[in-house]
């Protein structure tokens, strides 16, 4: 029952995730909200949902160890798992602005992210700390989109998230009572959703005799990857894989700013020992691993994802046995 559980919350969570982003998206293209800056915060930030409804979910029924383990193991599949199998499906080509900007970023974030962990809690202030750090990361990346247009590297960013805008565009013609209902429904599902995740999740832990972060950065990351799993790969198959290392590191970016963020400002969360020992240092790992390969070419290539991928394995084994 657990797995039925488990199953079926995955896919409502994935599903409701889609209709509320596109819902979003739609009213406001009708408001006529630049695509750009639609997707910079709505598709940005509306990709997370499943993650951060999982996450405020788990906290909320004790099970702390799911929220922390969710985003950390998260953050790992999506640059080792996700890139990887990406870029051995079709190399992926980098943009300077990743190595000059988004993956500091993201790494700078992570680290923050170690630090509050230091005294083995997440406090409500200090999600008050990260959800402040991401307005003000929207900010600067509209600010500095506006400013830089001209330049190549802003030309990149720009048609980046301006093509995950396009895919909404044809909502404009629907009504605002529509995409209201499609916003309110996501809602909906992503609640039913995540209880129906994080229950299935718990009770295989309990069933296994695992602990709840064991289970958070294996099965429940890895399920609110999904997303992003299926659309890089999608983009590999059509030979577009411009824009998904930054959507992974935007994505990683969100998952500690608004996930943890919003979560430890619900619920104070306490950090497992084990997470703190070992995941962190693997997601931290990974994240300064990408720059040398980045180095190399400013591309991606099949040989390097095969390294992420395979480093994702060793992961994984390590973590369950």
């Amino acid at each position: 029952m657990d797995i039925v559980l488990l199953i079926a919350g995955l896919v409502v969570l994935v599903a409701s995730g889609e209709v509320l982003v596109r819902g979003a998206a739609g009213i406001a293209l009708k408001a006529d909200i630049p695509p750009l800056i639609v997707g910079l915060t709505v598709v940005s930030i509306g990709t997370s949902a499943p993650e951060l409804f999982a996450s405020v979910t788990a906290a909320l029924e004790g099970n702390p160890g799911l929220s922390i383990g969710n985003v950390v193991g998260s953050n790992i599949a999506n640059l080792a798992l996700v890139l990887g199998i990406t870029a051995i499906i079709y190399p992926i080509p980098v943009s300077r602005g990743v190595l000059r900007f988004d993956g500091p970023v993201m790494v700078a974030m992570t680290l923050l992210f170690i630090f509050f962990m230091w005294d083995r809690e997440l406090a409500a202030y200090e999600g008050g700390i990260l959800v402040g750090l991401m307005i003000a990361f929207i900010l600067v990346l509209i600010r500095r989109s506006r400013i830089e247009r001209k330049k190549q590297l802003e030309a990149d960013a720009a048609k980046e998230f301006e093509t995950d805008a396009d895919e909404f565009e044809g909502f404009k013609k629907r009504s605002y009572l529509l995409l209201t209902g499609f916003v309110i429904a996501g809602c909906i599902g992503l609640y039913f959703g995540s209880n129906w995740f994080v229950g299935g999740a718990s009770g295989i832990a309990k069933s296994l005799g695992v602990s709840d972060y064991v289970i958070g950065v294996t099965i429940v990351a890895f399920g609110t990857s999904v997303p992003e799993l299926v659309a890089s790969v999608i983009a590999a198959l059509r030979h577009q894989t411009d824009i998904s290392i930054g959507n992974l590191i935007g994505s990683n970016i969100f998952n500690i700013l608004s996930v943890i963020g919003i979560t430890s400002i619900v619920k104070p969360l306490p950090v497992d020992g084990a997470l703190l020992a070992n995941d962190v240092w693997w997601m931290l790992g990974i994240a300064l691993l990408i720059f040398p390969l980045i180095r190399m070419g400013y591309k991606i290539v099949r040989w390097n994802g095969i390294l992420l991928v395979a480093i994702y394995i060793v992961y994984i084994a390590l973590v369950l046995f």
